[in-house]
Formats: structure tokens, sequence, C-alpha cells
């Protein structure tokens, strides 16, 4: 029975070694964390889906070209968040007019399930996980973003534009029926055929994106994304350790709301942290093209105004 997903790991196992030959170890200055960093060729992809899983927000189905990119080999650690929430040379400002550090955690916001080196990054609001690439820019000279939606979902399909099935859910992803309700540390479960992992399952991800259900119908061919218009909603893709099989696909959307922070006490509430939003994490995209300086910076003040 378990077969021929074993067979297509193994055989993806070597396309891997193939593909990513631009792929890197993305070091930080200043300390022993790093992280691997996968080169994603440049293609097409038909984004959404005519599955009878689907749902109304994925279709109609439209044809984008996405540019190259590399994105992180797996969810953002503890650990290497971590080295951003540590920085004590950043300041704990309500003015973002630069890199600010994260306020300390009220309470325990992984809820008992783990917060060692290798555990997924949870519970950042989306605006904590973009200050978090930009405290990447401000280390290495290198632009890192939120994938875009596009992208994204590029990166799961890994090439072949396909259904993943339940089997193969199980050997690639944490989700309802084998976490044991809780997340696990990256890269216990098999990659893609573009090595990453857990690009379905443990955590549900952010994206760059506002949500829009109607996107496709509005988006640019080339590479699309949605500019923000707000705090919600944002987009996240994956699913999680608490989803069903059936929402672990590649073109299910997940429209951000504002009771994934519900028990936050204080007002205004945290724009760091999410009280009810255990399952949320992120990886990071570096471009192929790096913008100037000047664009970069506007980036960062779209987002984190």
């Amino acid at each position: 029975m378990r077969t021929a997903p074993i067979l297509i790991i193994l055989l993806a196992a070597s396309f891997v070694r193939a593909q990513n030959q631009g792929s890197y170890i993305q070091k930080i200055p200043g300390g022993s964390i790093q992280f691997r960093m996968i080169a994603i060729p440049a293609g097409k992809i038909a984004l959404g889906s005519t599955s009878p899983m689907a749902d109304a927000d994925e279709s109609p189905v439209k044809e984008v070209s996405i540019s190259s990119f590399w994105i992180s080999e797996h969810e953002i650690t503890f650990q290497e968040w971590d080295a951003y929430f540590n920085d004590n040379t950043l300041p704990q400002s309500k003015e973002i007019d630069g890199v600010t550090r994260a306020t300390p955690q009220y309470i325990d916001l992984t809820w008992g399930m783990g917060r060692d080196g290798q555990h997924p990054s949870n519970s950042m609001s989306h605006q904590a996980a973009m200050m978090y690439c930009k405290w990447l820019y401000s280390r290495t000279g290198y632009f890192f973003r939120l994938p875009t939606e596009a992208e994204w979902e590029y990166a799961c399909y890994a090439g072949q534009k396909k259904e993943f099935t339940l089997e193969m859910v199980r050997e690639m992803a944490w989700f309802k029926e084998n976490s044991d309700g809780k997340f696990h540390h990256v890269k216990e479960k098999s990659p893609n055929a573009w090595g990453l992992y857990d690009m379905l399952g443990n955590l549900s991800e952010w994206t760059l994106d506002q949500y829009d259900p109607a996107a496709y119908s509005k988006i640019s061919p080339f590479d699309p994304y949605l500019e923000p218009a707000g705090r919600y909603p944002k987009s996240a893709r994956g699913g999680s350790y608490l989803d069903g099989g059936q929402l672990l696909r590649c073109s299910n959307r997940i429209a951000s709301d504002p009771s994934w922070n519900k028990r936050d006490p204080q007002v205004p509430k945290s724009r760091w942290w999410l009280t009810d939003g255990m399952f949320i994490g992120f990886r990071v995209v570096r471009p192929s093209k790096q913008p100037s300086k000047e664009e970069i910076e506007k980036f960062y003040a779209k987002y984190l105004k």
C-alpha cells in the first residue's frame, strides 16, 4: 500500500538534486543561525482548481507566469525567529520607522506544544512575519519577504499540477489524522519534488497577499499579488495540524480573520501575536532579482505602516 508514494519520493530526490543547484545556505551574520534557501525556477502555473473539493475562491482557474526565486526549505523555526526576537540592539518602539523588536508574549502561545529550536515558529501576526523579513534584510543585505499566493502554490506543486492523494498527504504532512493535536518539528515528513518540507500541514503559512475571494479574476498574469488593503483578511496557505486531509491542497486559500486574536485582552490588540492563531506560521522568499534600496524601503513601509 505504501510502495507508490515512497517510490515517488525516491524518484523526486534525484530530481531535487538536479533542479536545485542554485540553492544555498543563508547565514545570519553575528551568530550561528543559518537555513537553506531552495532555488525555484521560473515557469507557469494554472492557479486554482477544478476539483470537486475546491472552494469557490479557487476559481476561475488562471494561468500566470512566475519569475525565479528562492524560498526557505521549511517553515521558519523558533531557533531562526529567536535570533530576531532576542536581538537586544533593536528597540521595542511603537513607531515602526526601522526594524523593531517584537514585544514579549504574555502567555505561552504554543499552548504546551513545544518551543525548541526545531519547532516551527507559530502565532505570529502577518506584520510580525514581515518585520522578521525586514530584519533579515538589515542583517544580510538581501531582500526577503513572504511568498505571494502564486509563488506559494507554484512551489507547493513543485512542477506538477496535480492533486495529492491522501496517502501522499500522510507521507508529506502533519494533519488532523496523524498530528495528535499539535505541531511537530520541521523536516520530519517527506519533502515535495523541489525539496520543500511541510508545505502542506504542520502550520498554515502566511502569504504576501491581501485575501480576495475573486482574486483570480483580478490579478496580473505576470508575478501576481494583491497589495495590502487592511489588517484583515490576509491569505494563508497549506492547512495545518488541525485540518482534515481534504483541506491540505496546494490550491486551498485561507482568509485570516479577527477571531484568530479574539482572546487578546489588550486594547488595541497586539500587532505581533495571535492568541488564537496557534496554527499559523510562515516561510520566507528571496526574489532572484534584488530590487533597489529605494524600492525595498517603500515595500516594507507599505506593509509595516
